[in-house]
């Protein structure tokens, strides 16, 4: 009779015990597959210069834009000589400058497109700044604007959202920037158009957003950014969200 008793004891014991081990062997087993939280961007924006507020729309309303949600790591500096030393910890580069840059730092942007890092070139660095570097238009720009429209309205179309960079941008819409220019070298590697703009009365469209064909690198250039009129509407930072993305290969 004792002996019944013990080995039906035994075997209440064991199931109790197995039914308390079964949910950590899941929760273990759940855990072990879980994936790993998403790796911070880390985008070195280089801003400063003349003819804009870059304190206000890229150290602050953009590094804003980039930081939401921990898609991003953000520094800042308008201190182009300290570029290279930046660099050695960035994954992007977002370039928006016209300061001089000294030929140290020149090699230090190509060395890191080169190394397969991406890069946005934002709304100030898409002109031709750098009469004395050639090679940044020719090769990172594959062209660049020399003029613009007075600052006006004009029309935006998506004419690729199929591509990562205009996923979730709306396909139309107006605001009011400087219309640059851009014309493209056709000694460069070539672009492909994600978005361009139009005015009314005319029949001239120009790039606004667009792939620069960099057999090292992937580069997203965004024409729009002179003023809030761009920088705090919800396409622009969509844009640039993505851009950011696409380049860092997220």
């Amino acid at each position: 009779m004792q002996q019944q008793i013990f080995i039906k004891f035994s075997r209440l014991s064991a199931l109790l015990i197995l039914i308390c081990l079964v949910p950590r062997l899941a929760i273990g087993h759940i855990s072990g597959t879980k994936s790993k939280p998403r790796k911070s961007i880390r985008v070195l924006i280089v801003g400063g210069g003349t003819s804009h507020d870059f304190d206000r729309w890229y150290k602050q309303a953009d590094a804003t834009t980039l930081s939401e949600d921990g898609l991003c790591t953000v520094t800042y500096t308008h201190n182009t000589d300290s570029i290279g030393i930046y660099l050695k910890t960035a994954d992007v580069l977002y370039l928006v400058t016209n300061q001089p840059i000294v030929a140290e730092n020149r090699k230090a942007i190509f060395d890191f497109a080169n190394a397969g890092k991406g890069l946005i070139l934002g709304h100030p660095a898409l002109w031709y700044n750098w009469k004395d570097w050639p090679e940044y238009n020719l090769q990172l720009v594959s062209g660049g604007a020399s003029e613009h429209d007075r600052y006006s309205s004009f029309d935006e179309t998506i004419i690729n959202n199929h591509h990562p960079v205009t996923n979730g941008v709306t396909q139309n819409f107006t605001l009011k920037d400087e219309r640059y220019h851009y014309i493209i070298d056709p000694a460069g590697p070539g672009i492909d158009v994600l978005a361009n703009n139009h005015v009314a009365g005319s029949d001239v469209v120009y790039p606004s957003v667009f792939i620069v064909k960099n057999p090292k690198t992937r580069i997203v250039c965004i024409a729009l950014g002179h003023d809030g009129e761009s920088h705090d509407i919800d396409p622009y930072k969509t844009l640039l969200r993505n851009a950011v993305k696409w380049v860092a290969h997220q």
